[in-house]
């Protein structure tokens, strides 16, 4: 299994890389995100790669950092998921606002990404609860925290259902209100998440 590549970006397409390594070309399938991050062909470059093997293809995934290639992973192994969905996902969603999403049980955000309906997006957030977490990186994981805290109280729920029919994300709302301390009152959870969500605009 190729674990890295660490070579020369020699080609950088829309969805894909080809990565030089001792005058041979690896290529990769990739996330606008890593294609962002890798900078221009001709320099040098470390992507962390996955094999996918079937009985027709062998291909190629890579990633610029090992929390994106992480993702990757988890994302495949829920059932409907397969490498080209998971790629579109992280294109629309790096592995943090992923983490966030999930945790926010915000299925309608993963749905933006392209070929992923929402029956699709809704197994992400049900079978991957429990493990997105574990990817985030530590002020992601306070979101995803806060996140999680809206699901416990009724008050915290009732002012994330306003703030989304106002015409905010589920993942921002939940994170927003999950900040709170819950002993305000569902008007006060509202009027500071406008306020809140306002300034991250």
């Amino acid at each position: 299994m190729i674990y890295n590549l660490n070579g020369r970006l020699t080609v950088s397409d829309i969805n894909y890389i080809v990565v030089e390594c001792g005058g041979v070309g690896f290529k990769c399938f990739t996330t606008l995100n890593t294609l962002q991050s890798l900078g221009k062909v001709g320099d040098s470059v470390n992507v962390y790669t996955y094999m996918a093997v079937r009985e027709d293809a062998m291909d190629l995934y890579g990633f610029a950092t090992v929390v994106e290639l992480d993702a990757f992973k988890l994302l495949i192994t829920v059932s409907g998921v397969g490498p080209k969905a998971a790629l579109a996902i992280l294109t629309e969603l790096p592995p943090d606002r992923l983490a966030i999403c999930i945790a926010a049980g915000d299925a309608k955000a993963i749905t933006k990404a392209q070929g992923v309906g929402k029956k699709t997006a809704e197994r992400v957030v049900l079978e991957l609860k429990d493990k997105m977490a574990g990817i985030a990186d530590a002020s992601t994981a306070q979101s995803v925290s806060d996140a999680v805290s809206v699901t416990g109280s009724s008050d915290a729920s009732e002012a994330v259902a306003a703030l989304v029919a106002l015409g905010y994300s589920q993942s921002d709302a939940a994170v927003v209100v999950g900040a709170m301390d819950k002993s305000l009152s569902v008007d006060e959870m509202i009027r500071h998440g406008l306020k809140q969500l306002a300034k991250n605009l």
